[in-house]
């Protein structure tokens, strides 16, 4: 398999990296996925193209140049892609977010759900979504609430922990974190296996809110902290620029597991996650 690996900085694409040593990992000198069809890459010597690059500064995205660079990056960036991966029969690799839905279900949300972003990133992720699975050989992969290396809710916590604070954090938006290399680890054997279509790759376990994944990460750093539970409307009431966010992110991961894909406890890997970074 010779792989292209987009987004390679980022925290789903450095734990890819560190999984396929071989692969190609341009940098956005050489490849910008907002101007996919300018990019001196030769497409025909990859069989497999995986694009772990995205905006995903989601309050930036409702601003009037934040909401164009999204849909460059997020929309027309994979479709050209798709463009490019059907002219050359390769496959095409694309990760997705629950933002694409509005967060309004009961359940744990299938593959199959309607989309209805309630953002402009979720709007911009749901066009590239579709635009990629235009091409036949293509397999989305849809995590939520991503921990990996690099800026994310954990290492937020974490440092306002060393630093003393007692946070008041949303209660109310339900899901689970899901780490990098769990990501990365999914997508390695979904190829192995020759797998195509969407799955929903996330953490395991009893699904929690942002508050209570913050409360662990207080347990492990400082149990002798509290953390408050506030609402997200509280959270957001003077931020009038913020995006809307899906209440309930909790993915059905059914079709993943019967696919052989491993989708470990959070609590597990948090505690994991916080003993590695903490050594």
């Amino acid at each position: 398999m010779t792989t292209l690996l987009l987004g390679a900085t980022g925290q789903v694409g450095r734990a890819l990296a560190a999984r396929l040593p071989d692969a190609v990992t341009p940098g956005r000198a050489e490849l910008d996925l907002a101007d996919v069809d300018a990019a001196r890459i030769d497409w025909a010597a990859f069989d497999t193209i995986v694009n772990a690059a995205a905006w995903t500064a989601v309050d930036a995205a409702e601003t009037a140049d934040g909401r164009a660079g999204a849909w460059r990056a997020n929309a027309a960036g994979p479709a050209a892609l798709a463009r490019v991966a059907a002219r050359h029969g390769a496959l095409l690799v694309h990760l997705s977010t629950e933002y694409v839905f509005d967060g309004a279900a009961t359940a744990p949300y299938r593959e199959d759900a309607p989309v209805a972003p309630l953002s402009a990133y979720g709007a911009s992720k749901a066009a590239g979504d579709l635009a990629v699975a235009t091409h036949d050989r293509h397999l989305i992969v849809r995590p939520t609430w991503v921990i990996g290396d690099g800026h994310n809710f954990v290492r937020t916590m974490a440092g306002l922990a060393a630093r003393g604070i007692a946070p008041a954090v949303v209660a109310d938006q339900i899901g689970r974190p899901t780490f990098a290399d769990d990501v990365a680890a999914a997508i390695v054997h979904l190829l192995a296996a020759g797998a195509t279509g969407t799955f929903h790759v996330t953490g395991g376990g009893e699904p929690a809110s942002w508050a209570d994944v913050a409360r662990a990460v207080y347990a492990h750093l400082r149990p002798d902290l509290t953390v408050t539970d506030t609402t997200t409307a509280a959270y957001f009431a003077d931020k009038p620029g913020a995006a809307r966010r899906p209440l309930n992110s909790v993915l059905d991961l059914t079709k993943a597991e019967a696919a052989g894909v491993r989708c470990p406890d959070w609590r597990e890997q948090l505690a994991r996650y916080l003993t590695a970074h903490a050594a």
